[in-house]
C-alpha cells in the first residue's frame, strides 16, 4: 500500500484556527458521502472514481498495443486535444521525463508534440517544421471532433499526412480517442477504419486522465501506464479514510477555510521545472470545477525558484487576498555537489560540498518563514518519491481534492457552463451557420 500524501497546514495558523477546522468536519464528511454516494450535482459524471484498476483491462492492452506501434514507427507522435484533452497527458509526461524530455528522441522513443490547445500560426509553422522528414503518428482526443482548435489542428495534420503517406497508410497513423457511438470524430472513424479507444461518457474531459484520454500519450511516452493505475488505485482505497487523519480531507477543508477568510487567490507551486504542465491540469481540474455560482477560489501557478525572482514582491508586500500550496518531492537519488573555487569570487565556499537538494530545501523552508511572516498562509504537500506509481497516487488525490472541495463550497464540481459563452461569440464573429450575426 502506499505511503499517503502528506498535507502540512501548520503555517496557515494565525489566519484561522484550529477550532475553525473542527468544525468544519461534519462539511467535509457530508461532501465526501455526497461525492461517494453520488447523491449530488453532477453525479452522472463521477465515473472517474471507479477508473482506477490493477489489471489491465481489454482496451488497456489495446492501448499498449498501439502505443508499441507508435513507438516502433514513428519518430513524432502528435497528440491533438484542448483542455482535459492534452493538460494530464502532458502533465504526467512532463513531470516523470522533464521539460526538454523530447531532445534526441526518434523511433524506439518518439517526440510528443502537443497541437490544438490553440490558434497561433507561429506554432503551428513551428510543428510543421518539426515534422520535416519525420515519420509521425497522429493521436486525436475529442469527444465530438468538432471543436474549433483541435478540429483546425487535424484537419491540418490529416491532410499533410495523407500526401505524404498515402490514404491506406494514414489510416494506419491516426488513433482517436473519442465517444463510444455519437459525434464527428466517431463518424469519421469509423468511416475511414481508424483504430479508436473510448472515452466514457460518466467521465468529464478534466477527470480523464485516467483514461484512454491519458493513458495511450502516456504509454507513448514510455511511462508504465499500469504502475500509474495502481498508484491510483491505491490511492483510492487509502484515501477513503473519513477523518481529518485523511490528508485530502485536511487539503480540500483548509483551502475552502482560508477563502472563507479572504484568501480568494490559491497560488500552487512546485520547485520542479517539470511541474509546470501538472499546475496547468491543476488549475482546470479546479477553476471549471469551482469557478461557478459567483463563487470559488481563482487557482494560479507559479514556478520556484525561478518565480520568486517576478512573483516574489507580489506574494511578499501586495494584497493579503493569497495562500500558497506548495508541492515537494523527494530529492532525486543522483546528486548534484556544489564545488569549491580558489579565487571564490561569486562567494559560494561556504556551500562547497553541499548537495544542489540541500540548497532547493534552505530555499523553500526560507520562502515558507518569509512569506507567512508576510501575511500568506502556505499549505505544503509533500508527495514522496517521483515515479509512475506517484503519478497516478496524484492525480487520484487532486481528483477526490477537488470533488469534495466543490461540495463544501457548494457548486457542482462536473459542469462548465461559461465555458461555452465565448464559443458562441466566436462561432458568431466567425459566421458559423445557426449563429445570427
Amino acid at each position: 500500500m502506499i505511503e499517503m500524501i502528506k498535507v502540512d497546514i501548520s503555517n496557515v495558523w494565525g489566519q484561522v484556527s484550529l477550532p475553525d477546522l473542527l468544525a468544519m468536519e461534519k462539511e467535509v464528511f457530508e461532501a465526501h458521502k455526497t461525492l461517494t454516494e453520488g447523491t449530488g450535482a453532477g453525479n452522472d459524471f463521477l465515473g472517474w472514481l471507479n477508473l482506477p484498476v490493477t489489471e489491465p483491462t481489454e482496451e488497456m492492452k489495446r492501448i499498449m498495443a498501439a502505443a508499441k506501434k507508435i513507438r516502433s514507427d514513428s519518430d513524432v507522435c502528435v497528440v491533438v486535444g484542448i483542455g482535459g484533452s492534452y493538460l494530464g497527458p502532458r502533465a504526467a509526461i512532463e513531470l516523470l521525463q522533464g521539460p526538454n524530455h523530447n531532445m534526441g528522441k526518434g523511433k524506439g522513443n518518439p517526440q510528443i508534440y502537443f497541437a490544438g490547445n490553440g490558434l497561433s500560426t507561429r506554432h503551428w509553422n513551428e510543428l510543421m517544421r518539426l515534422l520535416e522528414g519525420k515519420d509521425f503518428s497522429v493521436v486525436v482526443i475529442s469527444k465530438s471532433g468538432t471543436t474549433t482548435e483541435p478540429a483546425i489542428a487535424f484537419r491540418g495534420l490529416k491532410w499533410m499526412m495523407e500526401r505524404k503517406y498515402g490514404t491506406d497508410e494514414c489510416r494506419k497513423r491516426i488513433y482517436a480517442v473519442t465517444d463510444a457511438a455519437r459525434g464527428a470524430l466517431r463518424q469519421m472513424a469509423d468511416e475511414e477504419g481508424w483504430e479508436t479507444f473510448i472515452i466514457p461518457d460518466d467521465v468529464g474531459g478534466r477527470f480523464s486522465v485516467l483514461t484512454p484520454v491519458g493513458l495511450l500519450p502516456i504509454a507513448v511516452a514510455g511511462i508504465d501506464i499500469m504502475e500509474m493505475l495502481k498508484g491510483a488505485y491505491e490511492a483510492k482505497q487509502a484515501y477513503d479514510l473519513r477523518s481529518f487523519e485523511n490528508p485530502v480531507w485536511l487539503y480540500a477543508a483548509s483551502r475552502n477555510l482560508l477563502y472563507r477568510h479572504g484568501k480568494v487567490i490559491e497560488l500552487f507551486e512546485s520547485y520542479e521545472p517539470g511541474f509546470k504542465m501538472m499546475g496547468g491540469w491543476w488549475q482546470q481540474l479546479f477553476g471549471e470545477s469551482e469557478g461557478k455560482d459567483g463563487k470559488g477560489i481563482f487557482p494560479a501557478t507559479a514556478e520556484l525558484t525561478a518565480d520568486l525572482h517576478s512573483l516574489g514582491q507580489m506574494i511578499q508586500q501586495g494584497e493579503r487576498n493569497m495562500f500558497e500550496t506548495m508541492v515537494r518531492f523527494d530529492a532525486p537519488e543522483q546528486k548534484m555537489v556544489i564545488g569549491s573555487d580558489v579565487k571564490n569570487l561569486d562567494g559560494l565556499n561556504y556551500i562547497a560540498g553541499k548537495t544542489l537538494d540541500f540548497v532547493d530545501e534552505k530555499a523553500y523552508l526560507g520562502t515558507v518563514a518569509a512569506h507567512v511572516d508576510g501575511g500568506v498562509p502556505v499549505i505544503s504537500i509533500d508527495c514522496g518519491e517521483l515515479n509512475d506509481k506517484k503519478m497516478g497516487e496524484m492525480f487520484y488525490f487532486f481528483e477526490l481534492s477537488c470533488g469534495i472541495s466543490a461540495y463544501v463550497l457548494g457548486v457542482n464540481p462536473f459542469n462548465q457552463p461559461g465555458v461555452e459563452l465565448y464559443k458562441a461569440n466566436m462561432f458568431r464573429l466567425l459566421g458559423k451557420p445557426g449563429y445570427a450575426k
